[in-house]
């Protein structure tokens, strides 16, 4: 754990609770470096792994496994943690403005709060679809979503944009879930349909030809609509449209 024998020489502080500097706490942790104070400031106390995502989505892991404790890991590295939203920054004076807190100096600063789907770019995608990204906000909503579903009885229609890894992953994995949850309930997904859309000729176009046609394969005995070469251009309630 980080001293505290040494005074303050540099203040660094870290803005968000992503993976890379989840590194950079664990490594002050083993190494402290002496002078340097360490501060993170992040909205979530927990940071999920999003490797695990899909694995999370389809019940196979649970919250705690699937997310790093922040608190302990900040106490470990003796670093300061702040549970706050950074709303500004002051390059000038080298503050950083929060939400609910005073402005924290900084000497040197470092930003990993991940990325966000720009559904602004797409008419109605703003209100009508759940981005997966920022995870923490997935998860709340699907677990809405899922118990929306759940408690249907008429036909209902799952839609995923983007036929990469990632969305051919949480499509499966969607399935999965709703699959094992309706089997215990005495239900199967008959009424369910579900739909992958790509804007690529093929569904993971950057994978090697092998894994293309093994995906292919899955998605097609799964019962799932692919819809390669169709780019989203606007959502309404309910109904997606593409570009063709």
């Amino acid at each position: 754990m980080q001293g505290s024998q040494h005074p303050v020489v540099k203040d660094l502080v870290l803005i968000g609770g992503g993976h890379s500097h989840v590194a950079v706490l664990k490594q002050f942790a083993m190494r402290p470096l002496p002078g340097v104070r360490l501060t993170l400031i992040c909205r979530e106390l927990h940071t999920p792994y999003s490797g695990m995502l899909p694995g999370l989505a389809a019940g196979h892991y649970g919250f705690d496994e699937a997310h790093i404790d922040l608190g302990p890991l900040c106490r470990f590295a003796g670093a300061r943690l702040y549970h706050d939203e950074v709303v500004g920054l002051d390059l000038v004076n080298q503050t950083i403005q929060c939400h609910s807190r005073p402005a924290v100096k900084y000497d040197v600063v470092s930003i990993n709060i991940g990325s966000t789907p720009r559904t602004r770019d797409v008419p109605g995608a703003a209100g009508n679809v759940v981005p997966v990204k920022p995870i923490n906000r997935f998860i709340s909503h699907w677990d809405g979503m899922l118990a929306r579903v759940l408690a249907r009885t008429n036909n209902v229609n799952i839609g995923v944009v983007g036929a990469g890894a990632g969305g051919v992953e949480i499509l499966l994995a969607a399935q999965y879930r709703l699959r094992q949850e309706l089997l215990q309930r005495g239900r199967t997904d008959d009424d369910i349909t579900y739909y992958l859309f790509g804007e690529t000729v093929e569904v993971l176009a950057s994978h090697n030809p092998r894994v293309r046609s093994a995906f292919a394969r899955v998605l097609q005995e799964r019962g799932v609509h692919v819809l390669a070469g169709e780019r989203v251009i606007e959502v309404a309630p309910g109904h997606l449209i593409t570009a063709r």
